[in-house]
């Protein structure tokens, strides 16, 4: 039973698929085990590709932004800001002091520092450091207001304490740039500049504490406010000096450890402890100043210009630093991007080439599968030849490996040759059963042979009218029985072994297969001019016809006539057999007419049951004759068979054939005595019918006519005597009074009445004794000139089966 998923065959022949539940071809499974592997390895590798591509372009922008970018113009910057506060509060002090000039360079250094800043305002810091587009911005809106705040420290509208807040806020703005430059993503970088912008605030509180002490020196006191603002600058750069810039300074920075114990750094230390001093022994709003500002101005630069250069050191080691782990980062994206793609090669490649490997093995065996199914219907059909075949050199070996594949392919090694030795053995059986067939066949012959023999004798010996018609019909049936022996021959792989020396004229032919027939008398033939068949063709020729007429009369009302038409055509002769049947569907048609093209291999012991035994036949006798054998659909709901015998088999008339019979003699008109005897040794032959039908007797005897016209089989024939008699001929109503004759109209009924009456012997016991003495006198003279009689030739005899 058929469960949904076996396997078919596809309409054209090819390689069978599965149907059913769906599966996906073998192209596609290894496809998939190749590509899944590589598709999953490679977003993971395209993953870290890109995450270390992105670390490392982060990495590089934020370093190109924190060094040359942004970073430099913002120091530039801060410095100048820085020294122009401490001037600034210098002139607005004194402002005849020499003071005023230096303002004036430092101011265009100012505007040099700014205009170099200004542009990265328009700079694409996304993929910078966080907070850097806002400190920039910041920055830019105070450096917006430095030409009106100039402009009020010259004309004197901004107290010093305005300008100090303005340029505090400038710094702490352009510091805010320089810290966002530090928050890198890199961690060590982060470390590392902290302490580099520690260093800025370092110098940003001196410098605010040197401004203020800039205005105190010029008027020997400080108020509150401004003592306030000393101190804390002093606290917070001590705090940043002793715990966050010492501690962070290595290697080559650690020669700056020693800057606070410096003699600069002492001097600088020591006036501020002073003024420290001062400021809490002194009451008052006011604290009174020393005039150290000669001291404070050397210390304070030689401080700073220290300072300066441990910022640059930092900075430097800073960038170096952060370009080193970009590198690194680089190097690492390189290293991981080759490793990545040659591991995704090699992955690929591995896969590619396991499955390559492992489908050339499975194509392989579905090679060896497919030669084996190719190659086995060409055994069979070399065993239905009747070649020897031997199984071991058809049967191709695959290698078997230690593994799933070596058993499959062992499997197939057996299934191969039992598949083989399968068809061979049934070949041999097959062909045994056929010889067999034949055998049996061939001993029934013979004794169909002998019975057609014996039955011959017994029409020669009784001239009684009854005993002849029942001798007539058992001639009749054991010619039917002759040709199913022989259809038996045929199915077994042999072929009839009538034959004749002679051509043979197609109504003789005609009338014969109508002799086979058992409801000859339905049938009616009607000719189209002389055509003769060839020897070699007439035996095969008669057997087809007969097996279509025997068609045509079974499956077709007993009333209804068939009819035989043949006629010379372009190519040949056409017959055309026509009965008025149910006919068949046009698909049953289809197949009758493709196996009568393509007879098939019949096996009889399968195919015992198939009422189309009579096609096999017909179909392999016209596929040995090259007829052309069609069957269609009738006008009259029947089936018209068209039988196109080939020019190849059709000869002329040959010079020795008898010519045809004299007309007979017909009555005078008006005549009302009966019709005289015809005299012994003369018999008025009988006016041919135009349906071309045969009499009553003669029907099983219709080989005869065959055999007069072409000979004996097997033997060349005699010339005719010119001095012999004809053979009598019996003429209907001979024998009858005037009276009880039926008039010549009477032959003119209708088609259909003449179907259905059957001719019954209402001869004469005289006229059918002189039949048979006319008769006896010419078969005897024949046997003395060819030494046996004229009939149709029977594989009788050993010497005939022994000739086949």
């Amino acid at each position: 039973m058929d469960d949904g998923d076996g396997p078919t065959r596809a309409a054209d022949g090819g390689p069978r698929r599965l149907t059913g539940s769906r599966r996906l071809p073998l192209r596609t499974v290894l496809l998939i085990v190749v590509f899944v592997p590589s598709l999953t390895f490679t977003p993971l590798l395209a993953s870290g590709m890109f995450q270390l591509s992105s670390q490392w372009r982060a990495e590089k922008v934020q370093m190109d932004l924190a060094t040359d970018t942004v970073g430099r113009p913002a120091a530039e910057l801060f410095f100048s800001l820085d020294r122009e506060r401490r001037l600034t509060a210098e002139v607005q002090a004194d402002p005849g002091s020499t003071a005023r000039d230096e303002l004036a360079e430092q101011r265009a250094d100012t505007d040099r520092a700014v205009s170099a800043f200004r542009p990265l305002t328009a700079l694409d810091v996304t993929k910078g450091q966080e907070g850097l587009g806002d400190a920039i911005a910041r920055t830019e809106n105070v450096l917006g207001r430095l030409a009106e705040q100039r402009r009020a420290v010259d004309t004197g509208s901004s107290s010093a304490e305005k300008a100090f807040a303005y340029y505090s806020e400038a710094l702490e703005s352009d510091l805010g740039v320089l810290t966002a430059l530090s928050n890198t993503d890199e961690g060590q970088v982060n470390n590392k500049a902290q302490t580099l912008v520690d260093l800025y605030w370092v110098v940003d509180m001196i410098g605010r504490e040197d401004a203020v002490l800039a205005r105190g020196w010029a008027t020997g006191r400080l108020t509150r406010d401004e003592y306030g603002l000393v101190a804390d600058a002093i606290g917070t750069r001590k705090h940043l000096m002793q715990s966050r810039v010492i501690p962070s300074l290595t290697g080559n920075e650690t020669q700056y450890r020693e800057l606070t114990a410096g003699k600069a750094w002492e001097t600088m230390t020591a006036l501020e402890g002073r003024l420290i001093a001062s400021g809490s022994s002194t009451g008052g709003n006011q604290v009174t100043l020393r005039d150290d500002s000669a001291a404070w101005r050397s210390s304070v630069d030689a401080v700073t210009a220290q300072l300066r250069k441990l910022l640059g050191l930092r900075f430097d080691n800073v960038s170096r630093i952060g370009y080193d782990h970009a590198d690194m980062l680089f190097t690492v994206f390189i290293s991981v991007t080759t490793v990545g793609l040659l591991a995704l090669g090699l992955v690929f490649f591995t896969s590619w080439r396991l499955t390559a490997i492992l489908r050339r093995r499975i194509l392989h065996l579905r090679q060896e599968a497919q030669e084996l199914r190719e190659r086995l219907p060409k055994v069979v059909a070399r065993l239905e030849r009747g070649e020897d075949v031997d199984v071991d050199a058809e049967v191709h070996r695959v290698e078997p490996t230690p593994d799933e594949l070596g058993e499959l392919g062992q499997a197939l090694n057996m299934a191969s040759r039992s598949a083989v030795l399968t068809a061979v053995r049934q070949a041999e059986q097959h062909r045994g059963f056929q010889r067999m067939l034949q055998r049996i066949a061939r001993r029934t012959q013979i004794l169909i042979g002998l019975q057609l023999k014996k039955l011959d004798e017994l029409e020669r010996r009784h001239e009684d009218p009854e005993v002849l018609e029942g001798l007539f019909d058992l001639d009749h049936l054991t010619a039917r029985l002759r040709r199913y022996e022989e259809n038996l021959v045929i199915l077994g792989g042999g072929q009839p072994q009538r034959r004749w020396r002679k051509p043979v004229h197609l109504l003789d032919v005609l009338r014969a297969a109508q002799g086979e027939v058992q409801d000859y008398r339905r049938i009616s033939i009607d000719v189209e001019g002389e055509p003769w068949i060839a020897e070699r063709a007439v035996g095969p020729l008669v057997h087809v016809l007969a097996e279509l007429m025997e068609n045509a009369t079974t499956f077709s009302k007993p009333q209804t006539p068939v009819e035989v038409r043949a006629a010379p055509v372009s190519r040949g002769v056409a017959v055309e057999i026509e009965d008025r049947g149910l006919g068949m569907e046009p698909e049953e048609y289809a197949a009758a007419n493709e196996l009568l093209k393509s007879p098939p291999q019949l096996d009889v012991m399968t195919h015992a049951d198939d009422v189309r035994l009579g096609l096999y036949v017909v179909a392999r006798l016209s596929a040995a004759l090259g007829l052309q054998v069609e069957l269609r659909s009738s006008v009259f709901g029947g089936t018209r068979v068209i039988v196109l015998i080939p020019q190849s088999l059709v000869v002329e008339r040959p010079r020795t054939a008898p010519g045809p019979a004299a007309p007979p003699e017909e009555a005078p008109q008006g005549a009302t005595g009966p019709r005289p005897h015809p005299r012994e040794g003369t018999v008025d032959p009988r006016p041919p019918r135009k349906d071309g039908q045969l009499p009553t007797r003669s029907r099983g005897r219709a080989m005869a006519s065959v055999t007069a016209s072409a000979g004996s089989p097997d033997r060349d024939d005699a010339p005719p005597s010119s001095d012999r008699r004809p053979l009598p001929q019996r003429v209907r109503q001979a024998s009858l009074a005037a009276e009880l004759r039926v008039p010549a109209d009477g032959d003119e009924r209708t088609d259909q009445e003449s179907w259905a009456v059957r001719d019954e012997p209402r001869r004469s016991g005289a006229m059918i004794g002189a039949f048979q003495r006319q008769s006896r006198k010419r078969r005897a003279g024949d046997d003395a000139s060819q030494s046996r009689p004229s009939r149709s030739p029977e594989p009788s005899s050993p010497t005939t089966e022994e000739r086949r």
